[in-house]
């Protein structure tokens, strides 16, 4: 069954994982109409452009596939908004190269949605997966919530990868913005009293440890300094108080400190072990 949703995916640099994530859209229970594969200028001798070449031909007769390739590099949000407004389908759902989905992501989500017609964002929860392993296993029943202006500014309520929204709101991610980007605009939606609600199952995969050298701890100043830019553009489009925007970033100061200490304790720990085996 095609539903109408269409996928939206940067690539940089991507060729060794791209696969993983398009098949993971292939083999939806419910399939979307279109996948947009936007390269976001990868600069990588081709390497990337072929993959995204390889994918087209291989599975291009199950689902549409779109191939964009970006002159200039400007982030994932740019990419993404090249993608979005390339779009045909009336929703929109993103998902990055090196991510993936639950095969029945699209089927519960995009169901929840044309049920509940005043959302027009949801999001849900995402599992990190190490070694390939992940639980397959859903709740029948799914709880949802509104997301509200309060829990948007203590954290980030939505991975991007589990993010689907309508096509047609008045918002877009900020061009050139490489941090917080996705927060800023969930932010924007959210506080722009648009309904957004999260579902309480995980529909969505990242193979990244939080804390590990290829996540947080790699880029966790540029991050925080992402975070607090969003809050900032947030206070002067006057969607909040001064006092609201002093103690959001007084929180995400704090959750920084916490996260640096946590970061640095579980390389620590990492190098420890990697040690003792090659000792």
């Amino acid at each position: 069954m095609h539903i109408p949703v269409s996928v939206v995916i940067p690539c940089y640099r991507c060729s060794k994982t791209i696969h993983r994530a398009v098949l993971s859209v292939v083999y939806q229970t419910f399939s979307p109409r279109e996948v947009m594969l936007i390269d976001d200028y990868s600069n990588d001798g081709g390497e990337t452009l072929n993959a995204l070449e390889i994918i087209k031909r291989s599975i291009g007769e199950k689902i549409k596939i779109e191939i964009v390739a970006l002159e200039v590099n400007n982030g994932p949000g740019a990419a993404r908004n090249v993608g979005w407004d390339l779009a045909h389908e009336p929703y929109i759902a993103f998902l990055d190269a090196d991510d993936s989905w639950h095969k029945r992501k699209l089927e519960i989500q995009y169901q929840w949605m044309k049920a509940n017609p005043q959302a027009v964002m949801t999001g849900h929860k995402s599992k990190i997966v190490i070694d390939n392993e992940y639980e397959e296993l859903l709740n029948e029943k799914i709880v949802s919530r509104r997301v509200t202006r309060k829990s948007m500014l203590i954290a980030n309520q939505f991975p991007t990868r589990s993010v689907m929204l309508k096509r047609d709101i008045p918002y877009r991610f900020q061009p050139q913005k490489r941090y917080a980007e996705d927060y800023l605009l969930w932010m924007q939606i959210v506080l722009g009293d648009s309904p957004a609600y999260f579902l309480d199952t995980a529909l969505a995969y990242s193979y990244k440890d939080e804390f590990g050298m290829a996540g947080l701890s790699k880029n966790l100043w540029k991050m925080e300094v992402g975070v607090q830019d969003s809050l900032r553009v947030i206070f002067e489009e006057k969607k909040i108080s001064k006092a609201a925007y002093i103690l959001a970033i007084t929180f995400s100061t704090i959750k920084f400190i916490r996260r640096f200490f946590i970061a640095h304790g579980y390389l620590s720990m990492r190098r420890s072990v990697l040690g003792s085996r090659n000792s």
